[in-house]
């Protein structure tokens, strides 16, 4: 009896374990090995030509300690990790409950706020460059007629990020379509009992909207943590267009134009692997990336646990 038990959970746990095979196949070639190749190369002196040696903890503290250009972006990343997901979530909140409160035209205002995330990031990017241009953009020229001096925007260090934030809130319409989706979705008579208590408008909010949508807030600011942590072809376009470098060919280009204002953990994995071809400082700033990322997402998804946004215990 005892034998034939044993087989049966032998031949249940085989049988497992061949339903879960090609997501083990697929999670080890593309997150298992590609994780401990970075780690290993963080610890190796390699260019890429030459067969990689082991370098101890050089790496990790040339970038720690030596790197001009580690903690500006390391700066910017936490920046546009907090800002940009905040407004994005704000925004697209917003957005969506004005959409269900609207009687007349929510179609063509939900079509008008969705139309600018299909924009391509480069395009979209090139576009702002050119509305924000300090010299000859329209936006500028409005504020100078309002009497308002205008901003350098991607030319000054001080606003470049603050219109990489409004670049991002620009093409929030994926997040308004989810939000729109989580409000019609919160029970009506909720909203009834709420109001036959006598609830305001922000009571209502906090105590009846807020706690059925929180699932969905929480997605929408951590998939707006990794996207933020990825953040690298809008600053990269906007300091090439701004500083006028992509009209010269052959010339190198730092990213983080300007005075490394824009410059991202993302781009500094590009630079430090594929154009100074130092892949063991490379996989240091990847690892940092990864931690950052992890970290928010444990940081959030531990108070979603603790009823942060749900109420409860109110």
């Amino acid at each position: 009896m005892t034998a034939t038990l044993r087989t049966r959970r032998r031949r249940r746990a085989l049988r497992t374990l061949a339903f879960l095979s090609p997501w083990l196949v697929g999670f080890g070639a593309f997150f298992g090995y590609p994780l401990a190749a970075t780690v290993s190369f963080s610890f190796m002196s390699y260019d890429g030509f030459a067969a990689p040696s082991f370098a101890g903890l050089s790496n990790w503290s040339y970038v720690f300690g030596d790197s001009p250009l580690f903690w500006p972006a390391l700066r910017n990343t936490l920046w546009l990790v907090v800002v940009t997901t905040a407004c994005r979530v704000v925004f697209g909140l917003g957005v969506g409950m004005l959409v269900t409160r609207i009687k007349r035209g929510a179609g063509l205002l939900r079509t008008l706020f969705f139309l600018p995330s299909l924009a391509p990031p480069v395009a979209a990017t090139l576009a702002f460059v050119f509305l924000l241009n300090p010299g000859t953009g329209p936006v500028n020229g409005l504020l100078a007629r309002a009497g308002i001096d205008g901003p350098a925007w991607f030319d000054d260090p001080a606003w470049a990020k603050p219109a990489l934030t409004v670049l991002a809130v620009w093409g929030v319409g994926d997040l308004m379509v989810i939000f729109l989706a989580a409000l019609l979705d919160v029970p009506r008579e909720q909203y009834e009992a709420a109001e036959l208590d006598g609830a305001s408008a922000w009571q209502r909010f906090r105590y009846v909207t807020l706690p059925n949508i929180a699932p969905v807030v929480l997605f929408a600011v951590v998939t707006g943590v990794i996207q933020a942590t990825q953040y690298y072809a809008e600053p990269l376009v906007a300091g090439k267009v701004a500083s006028g470098a992509v009209s010269g060919s052959g010339r190198p280009f730092e990213p983080g134009y300007p005075d490394r204002s824009t410059l991202t953990l993302s781009q500094l994995v590009y630079q430090q692997g594929f154009q100074r071809f130092d892949y063991g400082a490379a996989s240091v700033v990847a690892l940092v990336l990864f931690a950052l990322a992890l970290a928010f997402t444990a940081l959030l998804i531990r108070r979603r646990g603790g009823s942060a946004l749900t109420g409860a215990g109110d």
